[in-house]
């Protein structure tokens, strides 16, 4: 194996905060992150090419894939796809593009197993101030790690929200002003088909205003398939949402805290999932950061980043580290780490791994 070498980031990650309609929103965004949406829309190409062997797909056909998605989207979403749309103009990038990297899991056909991010929750009851905390580490390509920002927004008709994005990619890890945080894991169901592309139906997620407005987002109609939404509000409720195309399981904790990596919980949900017996480095996180949450009685915002560093089972860790030996569709490493204080209203995100990258605070002020 040879490790990629992690970046160090002397900065905190890149901060815009934008607000007005979903299309204004969309323009300042791209605007502000124009250097890393054209840098993931290259390297999404890239990566289409590198892959051509396994997917025998092309950009322009990775464009007609994405385009069967879009009426979908604009048939129950025409905001979020007016925020693309945005983004496009704002970049000076090809809309068609855009589409493709928000609709890149379907377009793929989920060859990208991308089995490493971890999340998880802990409420009141388990915390020394009586916060509510989520953590979350996101683990993606190492090419797009430069293109990590945070969205700080105001939209004229939903919540202001505070969110983690990279590249041209609608945001939908963060918290809103209604006390509601959203952490999003890959799974893989086996009943995928044409319809919403994930990251839309996450991003409504954001908009919502209470938990059963969060889990009914997360099971809109027309779905073409599902992530694990974990939701967390800032009474302590915590849900595991597991949502494939057609089916969904809701988990909630017998206990004050609530993990979630990257295969089904859900007894019904394991029924259609893809290749379980690949997704074996994810049921090790999960139950390593169980055992973690476990291990205090009470927890702070420093305990559960100490989680997110932990290199038990490397460089397949909680805290991954990419092996350049790998296949050029399985070498994803932690790209950001961060803790939402649900009720301070504060994101603390390492920019990087965690391990060798400091964290910074970001707070929503509306």
């Amino acid at each position: 194996m040879v490790e990629m070498e992690v970046k160090v980031h002397a900065s905190p990650a890149p901060f815009v905060k934008v607000k007005g309609s979903h299309r204004e929103i969309g323009r300042q965004i791209g605007e502000f992150a124009r250097v890393q949406v054209n840098r993931s829309l290259e390297n999404a190409k890239k990566l289409i090419d590198d892959t051509y062997k396994v997917l025998e797909l092309t950009w322009e056909g990775a464009q007609i894939q994405a385009r069967k998605y879009l009426p979908f989207a604009q048939e129950s979403y025409p905001r979020y796809v007016d925020e693309m749309a945005g983004i496009a103009e704002g970049a000076g990038v090809a809309f068609e593009d855009l589409v493709v990297l928000n609709a890149m899991e379907a377009v793929t056909m989920d060859a990208l197993h991308l089995t490493k991010c971890t999340s998880f929750a802990v409420n009141g009851d388990q915390t020394t101030d009586g916060h509510v905390l989520v953590g979350h580490n996101e683990d993606w390509l190492p090419e797009d790690e430069d293109d990590v920002f945070l969205i700080h927004a105001e939209p004229d008709d939903e919540p202001p929200f505070l969110a983690m994005t990279y590249g041209g990619l609608l945001p939908n890890i963060g918290f809103n002003a209604y006390g509601i945080a959203q952490c999003c894991d890959s799974v893989y169901p086996s009943d995928s088909r044409i319809g919403i592309p994930r990251v839309v139906v996450s991003r409504a997620v954001l908009a919502a205003k209470a938990p059963d407005d969060a889990i009914r987002s997360a099971l809109t109609a027309r779905r073409a398939a599902g992530y694990n939404h974990l939701i967390v509000h800032e009474s302590g409720e915590m849900y595991n949402v597991e949502v494939s195309a057609r089916r969904f399981g809701i988990i909630y904790p017998d206990s004050s805290y609530l993990v979630h990596t990257n295969h089904y919980l859900d007894s019904g949900m394991q029924a259609i999932e893809t290749d379980p017996d690949e997704l074996i480095a994810t049921r090790v996180r999960y139950f390593r950061a169980l055992r973690l949450l476990r291990s205090r009685s009470k927890h702070t915002i420093r305990t559960l980043q100490d989680i997110q560093r932990d290199h038990v089972n490397f460089p397949s860790a909680i805290c991954n580290h990419a092996d350049l030996d790998a296949d050029p569709l399985d070498r994803e490493k932690t790209i950001n780490a961060l803790v939402i204080d649900l009720t301070a209203r504060v994101m603390h995100i390492a920019w990087g791994n965690p391990c060798s990258n400091a964290y910074h605070s970001f707070y929503l002020d509306a």
